[in-house]
């Protein structure tokens, strides 16, 4: 006779498949995929598989992984739902989550807990300085995990060791400061292609050469470049040991399921996490995404992940907050720009990796937070004033934020 747990979690499938078909049936917007309906992507022909399958057969994997766009409120409903659906068949479940470096483990074990408070919990695990996307986004996942003490785990490092590596490659960056992250597995050369166009992009947008010269065509022989790519292979290798780590904890009599939350880049044609979770001897990995309505239809390809949900049209909602595309580093009350995002406000208005910032809106800047209170609170077609310092020189700057972000 089956049991209570797995009743209920039939039930739930079956709702999920037949909302699935209504949906799909109902929706008129074009879209690359079948609105609300999972599609198997892992080889070609695609094809639409029933929630139910696709669920059980995630739920029998060792890690899960499930992609996200970060600045994207239905990717994160739809992780939600996913996960969910995954507890009810596999109630022995962890939860990893890229956002949080490995040094705020004991907030998010405190969190789950029931010890702290959102307001303590995003302080104490410095959310603003690690994360520079909005909580309000992720709090429904880490409401779902406390609610069912579903232990959460920290699969990041620090910024600071990815630019390390990125500035001096893995062999130049100290043991001591590895944050015990082991060297990554080679990448594949398919990933050397990827990443050497993120390079080149990255090199159209002000990167110099040796000299300081600007312009000069990037090379799959610079040192940058192979810097560029331990850096990425780095930040895979740490999440998958963080998940590995969790899927080989045998509990009582059972193997847990492992999910993992990060950005899709770090799972799509198998090349980064479960790429170096295969070298760790974890194989029997799932890769899921959700795939937006207005997602160009030439992207999707056959490998990218095993199963993709077709996220259904939106209405309209108010355009996200803006984002000033910097990563900042804080230490002992001074705030510095650590990196600066390609084609970004901040690379328009003049800003550079280095920059101390001093001043924002008249606010004296002591905390990240200070920075990312005041960006995400300027309205469109405003003007931000900010004052920097840059070696010796204090440089009074304006961040004009467009209407339509």
């Amino acid at each position: 006779m089956p049991s209570k747990t797995n009743s209920l979690a039939a039930a739930m499938l079956a709702c999920l498949a037949a909302l699935a078909l209504h949906n799909a049936a109902a929706a008129t917007s074009p879209s690359c995929l079948i609105p609300s309906a999972w599609t198997a992507l892992d080889k070609a022909p695609f094809r639409t598989v029933p929630a139910a399958d696709v669920l059980a057969d995630m739920a029998k994997r060792d890690v899960v992984l499930l992609g996200e766009h970060h600045d994207d409120d239905a990717h994160h409903r739809w992780q939600v739902q996913t996960l969910a659906a995954l507890q009810l068949l596999h109630p022995n479940m962890v939860i990893g989550f890229e956002m949080f470096p490995r040094r705020v483990q004991p907030v998010l074990d405190r969190w789950v807990a029931g010890e702290l408070t959102l307001k303590q919990f995003l302080e104490k695990s410095d959310w603003n300085k690690v994360w520079n996307t909005s909580p309000d986004l992720y709090v429904p996942l880490f409401e779902f995990a406390r609610i069912n003490r579903i232990p959460m785990v920290a699969l990041n490092v620090d910024a600071a060791l990815n630019k390390a590596v990125r500035d001096k490659g893995w062999d130049g960056v100290p043991e001591a400061q590895r944050e015990g992250v082991g060297r990554p597995a080679q990448p594949s050369e398919a990933y050397r292609d990827f990443l050497f166009d993120v390079y080149r992009m990255h090199a159209m947008h002000g990167a110099k050469d040796e000299k300081g010269e600007k312009g000069v065509k990037p090379n799959r022989s610079d040192a940058g470049f192979r810097n560029f790519v331990e850096s990425q292979t780095t930040w895979d290798r740490a999440m998958a040991e963080a998940l590995a780590k969790r899927a080989n904890a045998v509990q009582g009599s059972t193997r847990p399921l492992v999910v993992g939350v990060m950005g899709s880049g770090h799972i799509r044609f198998n090349y980064g996490v479960p790429y170096q979770l295969r070298d760790l001897g974890v194989r029997n990995v799932g890769t899921m995404m959700a795939v937006s309505p207005d997602m160009d239809c030439k992207e999707i390809r056959a490998g990218m992940v095993n199963v993709a949900f077709g996220l259904p049209p939106q209405p309209e909602t108010p355009p996200p907050p803006p984002r000033l595309g910097v990563r900042l580093e804080e230490k002992e009350g001074i705030v510095s720009i650590l990196d600066i995002s390609p084609g970004s406000l901040a690379e328009k208005t003049g800003l550079k990796a280095g920059d101390r910032l001093l001043e924002v809106g008249g606010s004296t800047v002591d905390t990240s937070g200070t920075v990312v209170s005041a960006v995400r609170a300027q309205p469109g077609g405003t003007w931000l004033p900010m004052r920097i310092k840059r070696g010796d020189d204090t440089i009074d700057m304006i961040v004009k934020f467009p209407v339509n972000p």
